[in-house]
C-alpha cells in the first residue's frame, strides 16, 4: 500500500479545513447546489466522454493508485541470478518448485513457460503483448483521471456564471451582493479543490507506477529469456541491470 496518497489527501484536506474553520463563517463553504454543479457536471461530463465500462472502472484505476505492489528491483534481480544458476546447475525442470513461492501472475506464466521448454522467442513473443496490454489499460485509467481533472475546474467557472447571472438580476438589493458573489464562487473552489487535490496528482501517481510496472515487467521478460537461452547468471544479471539507472546499479547489483 502506498501510503503517501492517503497521507497526502488527508493531510491537504486537512490544511485547507484548518484554514477555513479558523476563519469566521465556516458555514458559507457548505453550499449543496454548488457541489451539485461542480461534482454533477463533472461526472456527467465524463459519462459523455468515456463508455460507461470504463467509467465504472474509475474506482479500480484509483484503487491502483493507493494499493500497488511492485517488486524492489534488487530482490527482482536477485531472483533473477538464483533463477539462472539453478538453471545452469540443474536444469528448467528444478525450477518448477519456485513457481509456488511467486505472487505476481506475470512472472509465475514466463516461469511455467520456461519450465515447460519454451525458447526465448516464444516467451518474448507471449509476454511482450502483456506490457504492451497493461500499458494501454494504465493509459486509458490515466487519461479519466486527467478528463475529470479538468472538467471539475470548466464546471465550477460554470456554476460561477450561474451564481453571478442569478446575483445581477438582484442589483436593486446591495445588501444581497456580497452573499451571491460568495456562493457564486463556491463552485469554482470545489472544482479547484478537487481537480488539484484529488483528480490530477492520482493521475500523476499512476503515471509513475504504470512506468515502475513496464519496467519490472520487461526485466522479468528480459531475465527469463535469459536464462531460457542458456546464459549463465553473471550474464543475466548484467542484460537486467541494462534497465536500471547508472548511478543505482551498483546498489541494485546481485550476488552470483
Amino acid at each position: 500500500m502506498d501510503i503517501a496518497t492517503i497521507i497526502g489527501i488527508l493531510l491537504g484536506f486537512m490544511v485547507i479545513t484548518s484554514a477555513i474553520v479558523s476563519s469566521s463563517g465556516w458555514q458559507i463553504f457548505i453550499h449543496l447546489p454548488s457541489m451539485a454543479i461542480t461534482i454533477g457536471g463533472m461526472l456527467c461530463a465524463t459519462l459523455i466522454h468515456f463508455s460507461l465500462p470504463q467509467f465504472l472502472g474509475i474506482f479500480s484505476v484509483i484503487k491502483k493508485t493507493i494499493v500497488t505492489k511492485i517488486p524492489s528491483q534488487k530482490e527482482l534481480i536477485q531472483k533473477m541470478v538464483n533463477f539462472a544458476a539453478i538453471n545452469r546447475r540443474d536444469g528448467a525442470l528444478a525450477l518448477e518448485p519456485e513457481i509456488a513461492n511467486l505472487s505476481d501472475p506475470f512472472f509465475v506464466k514466463g516461469l511455467q513457460m520456461l519450465v515447460d521448454g519454451q525458447d526465448s522467442e516464444s516467451i518474448r513473443d507471449i509476454l511482450e503483448p502483456e506490457i504492451q496490454h497493461l500499458q494501454e489499460r494504465h493509459s486509458k485509467g490515466k487519461k479519466i483521471l486527467e478528463f475529470m481533472g479538468a472538467a471539475a475546474p470548466a464546471f465550477g467557472m460554470i456554476g460561477t456564471l450561474i451564481g453571478l447571472i442569478q446575483m445581477l438580476r438582484t442589483l436593486d438589493s446591495p445588501e444581497s451582493i456580497g452573499s451571491g458573489m460568495a456562493v457564486a464562487l463556491l463552485t469554482t473552489f470545489y472544482g479547484a479543490l478537487t481537480a488539484n487535490l484529488l483528480f490530477l496528482p492520482l493521475a500523476g501517481k499512476l503515471g509513475i507506477y504504470s512506468k515502475e510496472e513496464t519496467t519490472a515487467m520487461e526485466m522479468i521478460a528480459e531475465g527469463l529469456c535469459a536464462i531460457a537461452q542458456g546464459d549463465n547468471p553473471t550474464i543475466v544479471r548484467e542484460r537486467i541491470q541494462a534497465f536500471v539507472s547508472q548511478n543505482r546499479r551498483q546498489e541494485v547489483k546481485a550476488t552470483v
